[in-house]
C-alpha cells in the first residue's frame, strides 16, 4: 500500500487522464495490478474499481497475476493461427500445466496468448522472456520447453 501511495504522489493533479500512467507505474514497480492497487487508485481518482478494472482489461498490456520466472507469450494472430498456433497453445498448457493468463503453482512459468507479435511472415511466433522463436513447430516447441524445464531449481 505504501508503494502505491508513493506512486500516486507523483500525480498531484487528481484527474482521470492520469489513470493509464498510474496503472503503468504500478505494474512497472509491482509486476502486475493487484486488487488492492485497483481499489486504492479508485479511491484516489474517485472512480469505481469496476471502471478501472474494465479499462485495464481492455488493454492487453495490463496483468492481474505475477509473472513466472519464465514468461511465455505465444501469438494467436491470423498468420500464426493458420500455422497451427492453436495446437501449440494447447501443448504449452498441457506440458507446463498452466493455462493462458496464469502462472504455474511453483512460480516458474507464466503463459500468455497475445494477438500479434509483429512477425506474421515467421509464424507461429513464441517468446520466452526476451528470447523470440519463429516458425515454431511441435518438435521445436518440445525442445524449447524442455530446455527451460531443465533449468528449474
Amino acid at each position: 500500500m505504501e508503494q502505491i501511495a508513493r506512486i500516486l504522489e507523483r500525480y498531484p493533479f487528481v484527474e482521470r487522464e492520469n489513470l493509464i500512467p498510474i496503472l503503468q507505474d504500478i505494474q512497472r514497480e509491482q509486476g502486475y495490478l493487484t486488487e488492492e492497487a485497483v481499489k486504492q487508485v479508485g479511491r484516489y481518482l474517485s472512480l469505481p474499481a469496476s471502471k478501472i478494472y474494465s479499462l485495464a482489461t481492455f488493454y492487453n498490456r495490463f496483468r492481474f497475476y505475477p509473472l513466472g520466472r519464465y514468461h511465455i507469450r505465444l501469438c494467436r494472430g491470423t498468420s500464426c493461427q493458420i500455422h497451427r498456433a492453436g495446437d501449440l497453445i494447447k501443448k504449452v498448457s498441457e506440458t507446463l500445466n498452466v493455462d493462458p493468463g496464469q502462472t504455474s503453482s511453483n512460480g516458474q512459468f507464466s503463459f500468455e496468448v497475445v494477438s500479434c507479435m509483429g512477425a506474421c511472415g515467421l509464424g507461429p511466433v513464441m517468446a520466452v522472456n526476451d528470447t523470440y522463436f519463429t516458425q515454431v513447430t511441435d518438435d521445436r516447441l518440445e525442445e524449447i520447453l524442455a530446455s527451460y524445464l531443465e533449468t528449474q531449481p
